[in-house]
């Protein structure tokens, strides 16, 4: 039980990882870790596409800034026009996690797997952000190609993507916790 309160309490969004990829037997263990989370009437109606291929996550972060230098937000073209900027933190693994359309608590279900694999990468120490940003993949019209491309379900939608790789920074502190958040009755 303590190394699972460890994990919980020591998990940080990570923004800079080392180049280099993480191995495959810890990539299917957080993926397990994934596949166990619990989901509305099992359905366990998820699916998830891991980008390791380096040309694939720069063809991914091309089309991301397009689709935030034409989504007509401020803070989006801001973020776009900066040369730096990566919108995968320069992760050399990126999870997307979609769900299937026609359940409406697969939000919800692919929120847990997501979580469970966040903890599984910090209790093999590896780093993880868990982005929506990249919803504005989607946002063009080569939708359902890119989604095809992804290896998407027929019928499923981008619901979130996680980064993942070796944390090439220290653990963050963790920020407060707001208070008045829980009722007892």
């Amino acid at each position: 039980m303590q190394k699972t309160m460890d994990s919980i309490y020591s998990r940080r969004s990570i923004r800079q990882y080392k180049p280099q990829q993480i191995t495959s037997q810890e990539m299917k263990t957080i993926l397990n870790a994934a596949l166990y989370a619990p989901s509305a009437r099992n359905l366990q109606d998820w699916h998830f596409s891991v980008v390791q291929d380096p040309a694939l996550r720069l063809k991914l972060k091309k089309i991301l800034i397009e689709n935030m230098n034409n989504s007509g937000i401020g803070f989006l073209i801001q973020r776009a026009e900066d040369p730096n900027f990566d919108p995968f933190f320069n992760a050399p693994t990126v999870v997307f996690i979609s769900g299937d359309t026609g359940d409406k608590f697969v939000d919800v279900s692919c929120g847990a797997a997501a979580q469970n694999l966040m903890l599984a990468a910090e209790s093999l120490n590896i780093g993880s952000c868990i982005i929506a940003t990249p919803e504005l993949l989607f946002a063009a019209d080569k939708e359902d190609e890119l989604k095809k491309e992804l290896g998407f379900p027929s019928g499923y939608h981008f619901v979130c993507a996680i980064t993942l790789g070796y944390k090439n920074c220290e653990n963050p502190a963790a920020a407060p916790r707001k208070e008045g958040v829980i009722t007892y009755l």
